[in-house]
């Protein structure tokens, strides 16, 4: 059976960040109760459908989750326990913005054992234009603080921000893995439909890198991460050691299972031979009103085709250095992945591949949707 990971997304930001399309909503000094309640039944209410399982990991995403006092995440904790059993090794991830610092030591105690901090850039003048309460001393005091409580640090940053150098980033890049860190995720920057930013671009207010600027900076991104000892395994993830890379992430990249509670959570998972798809209503108030009304949260339960299953397999494992399995998406297709493309694409120094997997080369990465997209036709 597939490994199985819980997500639980928490909606609410002290602050919407002007590139962020995530289903977030501002905090107005709601109470918290209620919504932790919902999310709770809704975890009872997808163990009672669908069965029973060891999670391998909980992830604590949002929003921003690291908002959550330690009394209320230990609540989440024990109940992802009791009705799931956690693994005695389960990876239990909280996203967290720097300026949640002061809460970081009760969070841990409450069994967070890896944070995820969003620090996005060392750069004053780029986290302000992000949108980002936090300054650079902000983000390096934090990780300072995830540190010392003993638990795993991962550290989030985003490039191809506009106006950014090669020179500039390598500098910034090269600081930022020298904090006490084992696990970074690097995202350029993407200009997400109906978020503020998109509006600002289309009135000429911002100009981000073009194809060919993200690209120098991708490959940059490479080198310096290779060279600090934090190899790439998977496009815009690395980590210094096999243990430290993001569990989690992992079960979706591999196309494991897991649930999605809270709003607007997405879940996927194997039931009676068939992958299931779930996705939760999205405002709060419709959230909680769905689980007391019908004991779910989510808005929609499908069925996904064998192509479907196949093609989200092909698009999710080839981002990894692992590859995309090739025999496991032959048998739920009923043919092999296209042999022409294969060869074409191999041919062009854009993929590697043998009978078991399929890898993108360093090139290949700079186009993985496309390739996925010819190696599915």
């Amino acid at each position: 059976m597939s490994a199985f990971g819980i997500y639980v997304h928490w909606p609410y930001c002290a602050a919407i960040c002007p590139y962020c399309d995530f289903n977030v909503y501002r905090a107005r000094g709601a109470e918290n109760a209620p919504l932790l309640d919902a999310i709770i039944a809704d975890m009872e209410a997808h163990a009672q459908r669908f069965g029973r399982r060891e999670a391998v990991s909980l992830f604590l995403g949002g929003g921003t989750p690291s908002l959550l006092r330690g009394h209320e995440i230990a609540k989440l904790i024990d109940a992802a326990s009791r009705i799931y059993t956690l693994a005695a090794d389960c990876e239990i991830t909280l996203e967290a913005n720097p300026e949640d610092h002061a809460l970081f030591a009760e969070q841990a105690a409450a069994g967070v054992n890896r944070f995820s901090v969003g620090a996005q850039a060392f750069d004053d003048a780029a986290l302000k234009a992000l949108g980002r309460r936090h300054d650079a001393h902000a983000s390096r005091r934090a990780i300072d603080v995830a540190a010392a409580t003993g638990r795993r640090v991962s550290l989030d940053l985003i490039y191809a921000r506009e106006g950014q150098g090669e020179a500039e980033w390598r500098e910034e890049l090269t600081r930022a893995l020298e904090l006490p860190v084992e696990h970074v995720s690097l995202y350029q920057l993407t200009i997400e439909p109906k978020t503020a930013f998109a509006r600002r671009v289309d009135r000429g207010q911002i100009v981000p890198p073009d194809d060919e600027k993200a690209a120098t900076l991708y490959e940059l991104t490479q080198e310096v991460c290779e060279a600090a000892g934090f190899p790439g395994y998977e496009i815009s993830n690395h980590a210094r050691s096999e243990s430290a890379r993001a569990l989690h992430n992992l079960l979706y990249w591999r196309s494991a299972d897991w649930i999605g509670v809270g709003p607007g959570a997405h879940g996927r998972f194997t039931h009676a031979a068939a992958r299931i798809a779930t996705e939760a209503q999205a405002r709060v108030s419709d959230y909680i009103d769905a689980v007391r009304e019908h004991g779910v949260g989510w808005i929609e339960e499908s069925t996904l085709t064998n192509e479907e299953n196949a093609d989200e397999v092909l698009l999710m494992g080839v981002r990894t250095i692992e590859g995309a399995e090739l025999q496991r998406i032959a048998a739920l297709r009923g043919r092999p992945v296209n042999p022409e493309a294969l060869t074409w694409l191999s041919e062009r120094g854009l993929i590697e591949y043998d009978n078991d997997r399929v890898r993108l080369t360093a090139r290949g990465r700079l186009v993985a949707n496309t390739i996925a997209a010819e190696l599915a036709a």
